[in-house]
């Protein structure tokens, strides 16, 4: 029950702190479940985090099912979701009520504009970091070229890029030009 509690509190500790998105959370999730915890390594991480990225639904949530359930079993998985999802739903509650009477204040479209700003530098932060545990050799920063140059010239899905590149990964492995 102690750990249940546990997965439940870092989870919404981590939700509470979650400003713009998935992305944007992967310090404060690295901090609370790789330093404070233990219950994954930075690696293990960032691979659910790319699990979580291809399978349907909300990253955030789909990253705190898979440590839940690596800590916990079933019901670990489902503590750790609802921990990352109860403080949205209180905070979204709260302010939906509020939003709508001071959306046009001015002093509030100043606020968003630089909360919009800080989300933008927790993103570059958090890309940052997966770079530096995803690009570590020649064939791997092919691969980022790659994918980078025709999500931006071309309207190719994610889940194509998604299954290409694990593809890749597993031949490069396999013949040694990646993995060293």
């Amino acid at each position: 029950m102690k750990d249940l509690w546990q997965l439940f509190l870092a989870f919404a500790r981590v939700g509470v702190m979650t400003f713009g998105g998935g992305y944007a959370m992967i310090p404060i999730l690295e901090r609370e479940i790789v330093d404070r915890h233990g219950w994954a390594t930075e690696e293990e991480l960032m691979d659910y985090y790319a699990v979580g990225q291809c399978t349907p639904g909300v990253i955030a949530v789909n990253t705190a099912t898979f440590i839940g359930y690596k800590v916990a079993g079933n019901l670990g998985g489902i503590i750790a979701t609802l921990g990352v999802v109860f403080p949205s739903l209180v905070i979204i509650t709260l302010i939906a009520g509020i939003l709508t009477s001071f959306a046009e204040v001015p002093a509030v479209k100043s606020a968003f504009a630089g909360i919009r700003i800080c989300v933008c530098v927790l993103i570059f932060n958090a890309v940052l970091k997966l770079w530096k545990k995803a690009v570590v050799d020649k064939a791997t920063l092919v691969l980022f070229l790659g994918v980078f140059l025709l999500s931006v010239f071309f309207s190719v899905s994610p889940i194509v890029f998604v299954v290409v590149c694990a593809v890749a990964g597993i031949v490069l492995t396999r013949m040694g030009v990646k993995g060293k």
